[in-house]
């Protein structure tokens, strides 16, 4: 190993160091292999703080979820958006965010999440259930008899039309749906190249991702956009805000756009897919979701049916307990996301118990969830499906202990802090809108019978993709 490459002297107060023997790589690869199993074997040999080199980084893990609070609350020493600014506009081709170039924009394009929450909220969820049910009248108010399609095609196929729609606007075009279903087909071939772009690959060595991103990027050229008949405020804000900045060319703004497109739909859909998996292969969870949605639509006074508006406050969508755990649930099972954060100085993290680590200017430390949420101890039997487990006397469970002591965090698959999704809210909403009118419109059942499991190319970049797709049925219910 020494003759590859200079090994760090450990300082006093470093975490234990696991290298690796190969040359910059380290443990890149069986992180990337299995990063949670790889995780839990180094934190019963060394504790609950290591530092791991992997690809040229090296990544200290806290592993104790006590010790979450500590790191996220350091957010002036050890900092996020940077590190996110300069993977996302390598990823999605625009400019990075430099203040001597384009002064606080990184600050305004962070301001306009505001359209994201409260009232604004509940606008641009109304547009979406509005445009939900239209797609599934137009795509499935023919079936009287059982249809049968694939089901990741099918909510990556709903999920993505209704975003699009709901942030950007209609295709006026006759063929409006075929426009969007030629976008989603470009944006499924450059999403399978995501983790290699995320890894910093180089976009030339992933064949032809670097042409589906161009025209991908084209699509948001302010020409077509200006066509797309009611956008939403989120999206009209954020080219207001780019109309100021001289220094961005007109590929760069729809660069932005793009990625904001991916921030949407990126995770959402697969989030999407292992809810509704989930539900099918549990009957009694589908039945005790159903019921609660039943009952809602028959206490309100509403008709369920392709044919009938249905209208949901945000109070009325809070309030549906069983699905909201079941989609937690589902979340717990399947999100995978590294909480990064980046020491801007020498520094000394002070962490419960008075311990300290010793960290250096432009270290990485790292928070990893999903050892938290298959953590036995906080999550009995964490493997299994159990659609109820967030739900305690009829009422949301937000109470979760491990050695007897109450954890502040217990679900993380939004990410922490400063690097929180700011889209959460809307995300969960979009998802509960989807299950809702899937489940009181139609009977739906597994038409194969096989297990699909979790894809781990994708392990620490946010919702695990399914390794397969299954088949399932649905017809309108009687």
């Amino acid at each position: 190993v020494y003759f590859f490459f200079p090994v760090f002297n450990r300082k006093s107060g470093e975490p234990p160091l696991i290298n690796g023997w190969i040359p910059y790589l380290g443990k890149a690869l069986i992180f990337r292999k299995d990063a949670y199993k790889f995780l839990l074997d180094q934190q019963k040999k060394f504790g609950d703080v290591f530092t791991v080199h992997i690809a040229g980084r090296y990544i200290t893990f806290i592993m104790d979820p006590f010790q979450y609070v500590y790191v996220i609350r350091n957010s002036k020493q050890l900092e996020f958006h940077e590190f996110a600014n300069k993977m996302a506009s390598k990823t999605f081709d625009y400019p990075a965010l430099s203040k001597g170039k384009f002064p606080e924009l990184k600050e305004n394009l962070h301001r306009i999440y505001q359209y994201l929450q409260g009232k604004p909220l509940d606008i641009i969820s109304d547009h979406m259930m509005k445009n939900l049910q239209d797609i599934f009248e137009w795509k499935c108010s023919q079936a009287t008899d059982w249809e049968t399609e694939k089901m990741y095609k099918f909510c990556c196929s709903v999920m993505f039309e209704a975003s699009f729609v709901t942030l950007y606007g209609r295709v006026p075009a006759a063929d409006g749906h075929k426009v969007i279903s030629e976008i989603r087909d470009k944006f499924i071939k450059f999403d399978a190249s995501f983790p290699y772009l995320a890894a910093n690959i180089p976009i030339e060595l992933l064949g032809a991702t670097k042409k589906v991103r161009k025209e991908l990027i084209h699509h948001f050229l302010l020409q077509n956009m200006t066509k797309w008949l009611g956008g939403s405020k989120v999206v009209q804000a954020r080219q207001d805000i780019f109309e100021k900045y001289e220094l961005l060319g007109d590929y760069d703004k729809a660069a932005h756009h793009f990625a904001f497109l991916w921030a949407s739909v990126g995770n959402t859909i697969p989030a999407t897919f292992w809810a509704m998996y989930y539900l099918l292969r549990h009957p009694e969870a589908l039945a005790a979701v159903r019921d609660e949605i039943d009952h809602l639509l028959q206490s309100t006074g509403q008709k369920r049916g392709p044919t009938y508006n249905i209208h949901l406050t945000r109070e009325q969508l809070d309030n549906l307990v069983y699905l909201e755990s079941a989609l937690n649930e589902s979340l717990r099972m399947c999100s995978s996301s590294m909480n990064i954060r980046i020491s801007q100085e020498d520094f000394v993290l002070k962490l419960e118990g008075d311990q300290e680590v010793v960290l250096r200017k432009g270290d990485w430390i790292a928070l990893y969830p999903q050892i938290l949420h298959m953590d036995p101890e906080v999550y009995e039997d964490p493997k299994e499906f159990k659609f109820d487990r967030y739900i305690e006397n009829g009422k949301k469970k937000t109470t979760f202990y491990k050695a007897g002591r109450k954890l502040k965090y217990f679900l993380m698959p939004f990410g922490s802090g400063i690097s929180m999704c700011p889209g959460r809210f809307l995300a969960m909403n979009e998802m509960k809108m989807f299950l809702f009118i899937l489940l009181s419109h139609f009977d739906v059942e597994l038409a194969e019978n096989k297990a699909v499991r979790l894809d781990n190319s994708r392990m620490g970049l946010g919702i695990l993709l399914p390794d397969a797709d299954i088949a399932f049925r649905y017809k309108l219910r009687s």
